[in-house]
């Protein structure tokens, strides 16, 4: 993990959060679940280690929602604005999906994948070279070493 410090928050500004390093993957997810819960053709989420998010002003509220793969999806949000900040996919407390949009640098973060394709909204073009999956993909094959190992020490005991 590197020593940039990312900074982010809701929309109105109660919970402001801090993110240390880069995420070890980025996915632009057009699952149904996805499009449903950001109202967007897509979600933009981070993978990273759970210990290196950390809430700066305020309390981010968990909400649990249903989703189409049947696990369990809580998702961090402001209590005043319904902002969703982060998430745990699956209940693995090492383990957090940043929203990407919620950094105040967004710009500096592009997707590495984008799955869930075969929900795609057919009107939205995707970048030439994207690495597209019509679902999702094998971890091993796609994720850099760097961050596999990062991955491995966070859910090491788990």
């Amino acid at each position: 993990m590197s020593d940039e410090i990312f900074e982010g928050g809701c929309f109105c500004g109660a919970v402001r959060f801090r993110m240390r390093g880069r995420p070890m993957f980025i996915h632009a997810c057009h699952c149904r679940d996805c499009q449903r819960q950001t109202g967007g053709p897509f979600a933009i989420n981070g993978l990273i280690e759970a210990d290196a998010l950390t809430v700066t002003r305020g309390t981010a509220e968990v909400r649990s929602l249903p989703t189409d793969s049947g696990r369990p999806h809580d998702v961090a949000v402001c209590g005043q604005c319904g902002a969703a900040l982060h998430s745990d996919y699956g209940r693995r407390d090492w383990l957090r999906f940043v929203r990407i949009m919620a950094l105040d640098e967004a710009a500096r973060f592009q997707p590495d994948v984008h799955i869930f394709t075969r929900t795609k909204l057919p009107w939205l073009p995707l970048p030439e070279g994207a690495r597209v999956f019509q679902a999702y993909y094998d971890m091993m094959a796609e994720w850099p070493a760097e961050s596999l190992a990062r991955r491995s020490r966070a859910s090491a005991g788990r």
